[in-house]
């Protein structure tokens, strides 16, 4: 055979170069086959890693939200438990207050509502302290209590004492100065005095058809040492007279609701505070808890002709019928005087004043002398003090004459005086006069009646500088009598 020739040499190669090309490429593709299923395998195998590991952590957010959860009932836990703590503490405080005030039943009992009384080793010491400390009390004699009484109060004595006139005179007879009343209060706090209701000198039944009986508190009980006072205020009405005198101008409430007073400056600036007996006295009890006997506080004679409280109520204010030259003065000076606004703002303030444990009681509507006006004079001015008084303060039950006058002898009320049964027809069943001894109490099946002793300037100047001492009980005038007092008229 001969030797192959150029062109089937030729051929030959490239057959076989194709061929080789068809393996290299089928190689290629089962290798491109192999990575892919290698991959996916791992994918896998990590999926089912990342499910297992879900499994076993759970869902971050989940995570979170329970974190969150355990975190929120710690807290509450803590806010529980810090309440708990905080209310117990309030408790103990609360039973602390009613101790202080004589109240001790009342203590015991704020102490035993706390859950696990009995087995708290500081509440059953509070429990015994405060059983011991009623034990020790001794029983008031009611027939035996002093009642004092203010008028308003002076703040600034060079004006409210200037002049010759008969109003200066007044002013200084009849006055307290603001000084003057705060020594009272604390000597009288220092010599054990305490305050107490008149009301709370009787027990007080009532019939089904409304007939009241009383007899004498048997159990109005205070430590050894303690002596029992009723105290009252006259003419807390601001009348148009009292005007540049120095003494506060309306009772006002503060930005916590409060009664405070609103007193015009000598130069004419107006500003509030405590300038008279009602915000005065709230401060020092508040302060003295021990000061007033289960939170007593006194009581507020209103008269109605130039309205109550500093505010313009009465009638007359808004028909501009039968009105005095001051009055006439007033309206002139407020164009812009509203009415019912004016009557609406009072109530608002004097039922502050009875939240504060204050009570309002009748000094006539015109500041009458009972003991001289005839029958028909007394039921008309009553009429006008329950028509355009009443309704601003609320029911009273009491009346305290003015001027010191009353119904009728020491002896009692006869049961056919006139004026004392229209009165009691009235609802009236407690009255008071003024009287100079150092206890005045009469308690009647059907009515109780007090002596009233005047802590003013007249009683002081005379008990320093007279013949004879009113109020030795009380005090010693010579430290408490204002040096800004330069004389008193006599009477």
């Amino acid at each position: 055979m001969g030797k192959p020739t150029r062109g089937k040499r030729k051929r030959s190669l490239i057959g076989k170069t194709v061929i080789l090309v068809v393996l290299l490429a089928v190689l290629g593709v089962a290798v491109f086959f192999l990575i892919r299923t290698l991959q996916k395998d791992a994918e896998k195998v990590k999926d089912q890693e990342q499910t297992n590991q879900e499994q076993t952590q759970g869902d971050p957010a989940e995570g979170e939200a329970g974190d969150q959860e355990l975190q929120e009932g710690q807290e509450a836990a803590q806010d529980t438990s810090s309440g708990a703590a905080t209310d117990r503490q309030t408790v103990l405080d609360e039973a602390a207050y009613l101790a202080a005030t004589y109240d001790y039943d009342g203590a015991m009992e704020k102490l035993n509502s706390l859950p696990g009384a009995a087995q708290d080793p500081e509440i059953s010491a509070k429990l015994t302290e405060y059983q011991t400390a009623k034990d020790s009390c001794v029983p008031v004699n009611p027939e035996q209590v002093t009642h004092i009484f203010y008028h308003s109060l002076v703040v600034d004595p060079e004006r409210g004492f200037a002049g010759d006139d008969s109003i200066a005179a007044g002013f200084k007879q009849w006055m307290t100065t603001m000084d003057e009343f705060n020594k009272i209060t604390q000597t009288m706090y220092d010599n054990g005095y305490v305050m107490v209701r008149l009301r709370d000198l009787v027990v007080q039944t009532t019939d089904a058809d409304g007939t009241v009986h009383f007899t004498p508190n048997t159990n109005l009980m205070l430590p050894p040492g303690k002596k029992a006072y009723v105290l009252s205020l006259d003419d807390l009405s601001y009348y148009h007279s009292y005007d540049g005198r120095g003494i506060a101008s309306k009772m006002v409430l503060d930005e916590n609701g409060k009664p405070v007073c609103e007193y015009i400056q000598a130069d004419g600036t107006t500003v509030t505070g405590a300038y008279d007996c009602v915000p005065l006295l709230d401060q020092f009890i508040e302060e003295h808890p021990d000061a007033s006997y289960h939170g007593a506080k006194g009581m507020i004679a209103l008269t109605g002709y130039n309205g109550i409280l500093g505010y313009r109520t009465d009638i007359a204010y808004k028909t501009g019928e039968n009105l005095s030259a001051d009055q006439q003065a007033w309206l002139d000076a407020h164009p812009d005087f509203n009415w019912d606004q004016e009557c609406q703002e009072a109530k608002k303030v004097a039922d502050a004043i009875k939240e504060q444990g204050w009570e309002f009681a009748s000094h006539t509507w015109g500041h009458m002398h009972v003991g001289d006006a005839s029958m028909e004079r007394l039921q008309a001015d009553t009429e006008k003090w329950e028509n355009y008084v009443k309704p601003l303060v609320g029911e009273t039950d009491t009346i305290i004459f003015a001027h010191g006058q009353d119904l009728d002898g020491w002896q009692g009320y006869a049961a056919d005086n006139e004026k004392f049964n229209y009165l009691k027809s009235k609802g009236f069943n407690f009255f008071c006069n003024v009287d100079s001894a150092q206890y005045f109490v009469q308690i009647r099946d059907n009515y109780v009646r007090q002596g009233r002793r005047n802590l003013d300037g007249y009683r002081l100047w005379y008990d320093v500088h007279g013949e004879s001492n009113k109020t030795s009980d009380l005090f010693d005038a010579s430290q408490i009598l204002d040096p800004r007092r330069t004389d008193v008229p006599p009477l």
